[in-house]
């Protein structure tokens, strides 16, 4: 092997996060990966998380190549929006343009949606000055820390999505990536979500799914939505407020259990608290790729000062109906 440690060598961070840093005289970040697959691809299978430190990639175009080298897949597109980003060259984007003071909560990609990806990756072209990591959580934590009851109300009823797409919130034709009215019908006939259009051009929609998944390769149960993250008790007080006077089915996003009923909040908040007591911080390098399995962790975003810029590309597509009890 070219420039990487051996498996018993692998550097372990303080956070838990498995590392493995590119020797500088290894060759192009092409061939470094081309020889060292093998050993790459066991280590991300183990632990669900990789992180590759100084790889000296120049652009997203580069990135992207290197993580469908890794991943040994095509890159998806990002469809079915739920946060402003831009899509640059090689199939990746900007990670999630989300105000700098603001945390994003511990999520699993994808999960309010039908369709989702199973591997993501994230490059760090500029770390931001103070703040600004990616935390991680093991979801297979979280699954069994919630309290039995809760837990089993949520996989009994699954959970109800409702978004409404105007100007409070991302607008359909950024979510979905299109002007017409008949491809966002046909999206969401093929993805099982319900629709209706409103005046002024607005769109609402709905969609039940489920509260957990099984992990294809392990067979243990995963915790795996958003409902703590699209309920509108993830938003703080003063925006909250601000919201009150458009009613509670015009919300830009909530959630409910699958039968319409309300989600006790206490629970929810129950759930962002296990998030945060279980979450792996590490800082962030320029340089470092980091390989997360999609179903295995959730990751979110610390609050940041000055500039930071980091990528991200996903690779397999999965679906509930691959992935149920």
């Amino acid at each position: 092997m070219s420039g990487l440690a051996s498996v018993e060598q692998v550097s372990r961070l303080e956070s838990g996060v498995i590392f493995i840093t590119k020797d500088t005289n290894s060759g192009t970040v092409a061939q470094w990966i081309d020889d060292n697959i093998t050993h790459i691809r066991s280590q991300f299978k183990e632990h669900g998380c990789l992180l590759l430190r100084k790889l000296p990639l120049h652009s997203s175009n580069q990135f992207g190549k290197a993580l469908s080298q890794i991943i040994g897949a095509e890159l998806l597109e990002y469809t079915y929006r739920s946060t402003p980003r831009k899509g640059l060259k090689g199939g990746v984007y900007t990670a999630t343009e989300y105000y700098a003071d603001e945390t994003i909560l511990q999520h699993n990609e994808n999960a309010y949606s039908n369709t989702f990806p199973s591997d993501l990756g994230f490059y760090c072209m500029t770390p931001a000055q103070h703040g600004g990591q990616t935390p991680i959580c093991d979801s297979r934590k979280i699954y069994h820390q919630i309290p039995e009851a809760i837990r089993d109300n949520f996989e009994k009823k699954g959970i109800l999505y409702v978004r409404n797409y105007s100007n409070f919130d991302l607008p359909w034709e950024e979510v979905f990536q299109t002007n017409s009215k008949d491809d966002v019908e046909k999206y969401c006939q093929m993805n099982d979500i319900s629709w209706q259009w409103l005046p002024d051009n607005c769109l609402r929609t709905k969609q039940i799914l489920p509260a957990t998944i099984v992990h294809p390769d392990t067979g243990e149960t995963i915790w795996f939505n958003q409902a703590h993250l699209f309920h509108v008790s993830a938003l703080n007080n003063d925006v909250r407020s601000q919201l009150q006077n458009l009613g509670e089915e015009n919300l830009p996003r909530n959630t409910y259990y699958g039968d319409g009923s309300s989600i006790d909040e206490a629970d929810l908040t129950l759930i962002r608290n296990l998030y945060q007591e279980n979450k792996i911080l590490f800082d962030w390098q320029r340089g470092d790729l980091m390989i997360l399995d999609n179903l295995r962790y959730t990751h979110g975003r610390e609050p940041y000062q000055g500039n930071r810029k980091v990528l991200v590309g996903m690779s397999g597509a999965k679906q509930f109906s691959d992935l149920s009890q």
